[in-house]
């Protein structure tokens, strides 16, 4: 019998969802799995907003630890919560079919939206800057914790609605109280969100790593994914960074929509670049480019000079 694939994941219910996805595929490409356990530091924290922690690895660096001693094989992420440049010796291998990209508010009250004088919970810089641009009526409130515990702060009072991922809120089955799928080009999505990460170190055996690819990785998610991660990669950005990008196929073309927001929501810019499918990350290059041009670069050197006071 070969050896078990030893898969790394955070102990939430979603990464853990995450985790069984990624071993459902394996295991229908006919390899052994195990499921690993491992507690991050941006989950033990939970008191402090994740700019504050520091973003980079925040939820991947005791992930990362195992790789490299080879406790486990593989570490499976949200795509999104990956760092856009990752230490020396890791490489990611896959990205699972993406999900719809939407963010989304939940809440009991189906009643509440975006016009309304309303306080939404979010973790994100990304979200909040973007409601400080188009919807400055809206309150928001630092909201951090699992999927659960964001549901159960709301319904003790913190807030109206929690603004999230569609994908982790499908994925957990909450679809129920999804009040409204918010639109693409306003609330652009945070790099590689709805898609699953598989990183591993580079020390781990070719035919091994070559078969986990093989069963794990959608084409056309990876186009994706890899055409935004190159445009990430230019502008450093963490999760306390409110940049955004969505690629996607027009026809045979691949096009990446993307930008930054002021953390006052006063500037925002998102420009729209497309390209061959087959240099995706010649097209991340081409949007950083542009982005900076139109004033990104100064938006940017801001935001980092707010966050490291």
């Amino acid at each position: 019998m070969s050896q078990a694939v030893k898969i790394g994941t955070r102990g939430s219910k979603l990464a853990l969802w995450q985790a069984l996805h990624v071993e459902d595929l394996l295991k229908k490409a006919g390899l052994e799995t195990e499921v690993i356990t491992i507690d991050t530091k941006g989950d033990q924290i939970l008191d402090v907003s994740i700019a504050k922690i520091g973003s980079k690895g925040v939820f991947t660096q005791e992930l990362e630890d195992q790789l490299l001693d080879g406790r486990i094989d593989i570490a499976v992420h949200s795509a999104k919560d990956m760092q856009s440049n990752l230490p020396e010796g890791f490489e990611i291998i896959a990205f699972t079919e993406r999900e719809k990209e939407n963010d989304v508010i939940v809440s009991h009250d189906k009643s509440i939206s975006l016009k309304n004088n309303i306080v939404l919970g979010t973790s994100s810089t990304r979200r909040v800057s973007t409601l400080k641009h188009f919807y400055p009526h809206v309150k928001t409130v630092e909201v951090r914790g699992n999927l659960q515990t964001r549901i159960r702060k709301m319904e003790e009072g913190l807030c109206d609605g929690l603004l999230l991922a569609y994908a982790g809120t499908h994925r957990m089955e909450y679809d129920h109280m999804i009040v409204s799928e918010l639109d693409l080009d306003e609330f652009t999505p945070a790099v590689g969100q709805g898609s699953v990460a598989i990183e591993v170190s580079k020390n781990l055996d070719p035919d091994l790593k070559s078969k986990i690819t093989a069963a794990c990785n959608h084409h056309e998610t990876s186009l994706r994914l890899r055409a935004e991660r190159a445009y990430l990669r230019v502008l450093e950005g963490g999760c306390s960074i409110p940049v955004f990008a969505l690629a996607y196929f027009t026809g045979n073309q691949l096009s990446l929509k993307g930008g930054i927001v002021s953390l006052d929501g006063k500037e925002r810019i998102s420009i729209v670049v497309e390209g061959n499918t087959d240099q995706p990350e010649k097209l991340g290059l081409a949007l950083a480019d542009k982005v900076f041009a139109a004033g990104g670069k100064v938006i940017l050197d801001q935001i980092k000079t707010t966050l490291n006071k």
